[in-house]
């Protein structure tokens, strides 16, 4: 699936949080769980699919991704919580 689209990776339940974009999800996904790049989300075991939104083009993506990001953290929770109140794996949900 070639699609514009941020995620947010997670460690647990509350855990540590990674916010990413990518234009193939897919393959990104895989990536961090199996630890296969070197970086923040491996280094801190962000394995877990916890928030996806797909976006028409990168340019929005990515202005999105800016956006979350500068949000604090409670606000990234209340984001994750909102679709996945108990943080389950969505990886599922991209195949």
């Amino acid at each position: 699936m070639k699609q514009p689209c941020i995620y947010i990776m997670a460690s647990g339940r509350r855990g540590t949080i990674y916010t990413g974009v990518t234009s193939d999800p897919i393959k990104r996904v895989f990536e961090h769980r199996e630890s296969s790049v070197e970086g923040f989300a491996s280094k801190y075991n962000c394995k877990i699919l916890v928030w996806f939104e797909v976006h028409e083009s990168m340019t929005g993506a990515i202005s999105r991704e800016k956006q979350i990001k500068a949000g604090s953290r409670v606000k990234k929770i209340n984001l994750i919580e909102n679709i996945n109140p108990e943080w389950k794996d969505l990886y599922d949900s991209l195949i």
